[in-house]
């Protein structure tokens, strides 16, 4: 087997007296897709910075590309492609005069070819003296992507892409970017939306510096031992209230109709939803775990490394 496109063991990160990255270690496979998930403030985009040469970690090592991201920094900037979440082109320039400026920051030849042949990939060529402040969020995302992937990167990093795009031009967004690794391009995305985390071959979960999960979305939804019931029908209010501080109860949200009832204590949980159900005249049912009750889960069991 080839050698993973990341490779990194107790990365570690501080500022001050604060560690915002703590001993973090993954594996990425050359050609997959891994979502990278947390919380606001959880460590992922320093520990993503520490992975693509922005940052030097305090402590741990590794490899990304075959470089080591201590000493050969520069030689992982150059194969990498970085998207950030905030729109960082010129606004005031058109499509194709930006690509034409990022080609020339990187020197690249046939400059004028290479646009172009970026123009047509992203299906962009209709557009490209269309000025970048008067296009759309999906539009401008994938202005951005283009100018990531045109110096041709072994690795792309997305920093939560899809904020404030529409439902559509997401799922464009991705099938744009399983083609690119269909293709043999490894991806690094971190996300907030669940159903683009189970778009990704595996995901990692970082809550407050610490890497508390990997797997596919399935492993990692089997492996945190989660039960969920949905109540329906009756005083749904009064239940909610009632199962607030439950024996077994973890978690209560409203959906539509229903209500989300999970917990770790399968036993305890199916006592109290019963009898909650039987007081408010409601009806009870089991239900699958959805990868949002484990996150959730596992925010609520994390200790905030800034306090």
């Amino acid at each position: 087997m080839s050698a993973p496109a990341i490779s990194v063991s107790g990365l570690t990160k501080r500022y001050g007296d604060k560690t915002v990255v703590d001993d973090v270690s993954m594996d990425v496979a050359a050609g997959e897709i891994m979502g990278f998930l947390g919380p606001n403030g959880s460590g992922k985009t320093t520990t993503i910075r520490l992975m693509c040469g922005l940052l030097e970690p305090d402590a741990g090592e590794g490899r990304v590309l075959g470089h080591d991201i201590r000493t050969e920094r520069g030689a992982i900037k150059r194969e990498v492609g970085y998207m950030t979440q905030k729109f960082s082109f010129y606004t005031d320039l058109t499509i194709r005069e930006n690509l034409s400026f990022v080609a020339g920051l990187y020197g690249m030849r046939p400059s004028r070819a290479l646009v172009q042949d970026t123009l047509d990939q992203l299906g962009l060529a209709s557009r490209k003296d269309q000025l970048a402040g008067a296009l759309s969020g999906g539009w401008k995302q994938r202005l951005a992507l283009a100018a990531c992937i045109m110096h041709r990167p072994k690795l792309l990093i997305l920093d939560e892409p899809t904020a404030g795009v529409d439902p559509k031009a997401r799922r464009d967004f991705w099938d744009e970017i399983h083609g690119l690794a269909r293709d043999g391009l490894t991806v690094l995305v971190s996300t907030h939306y669940m159903d683009e985390a189970e778009r990704c071959h595996r995901i990692a979960y970082i809550s407050y510096g610490k890497l508390m999960t990997t797997g596919t979305v399935a492993e990692v939804v089997e492996s945190a031992g989660l039960t969920t019931l949905l109540l329906a029908g009756g005083d749904l209010g009064a239940a909610e209230r009632l199962l607030r501080d439950a024996a077994g109860v973890d978690q209560v949200a409203p959906f539509g109709q229903t209500l989300h009832v999970v917990g770790r204590d399968a036993e305890a949980l199916t006592a109290s939803v019963a009898g909650v159900a039987g007081e408010t005249g409601s009806t009870w049912s089991a239900a699958d775990t959805q990868l949002e009750d484990v996150f959730i889960e596992m925010m609520g069991s994390a200790r905030d490394n800034m306090q």
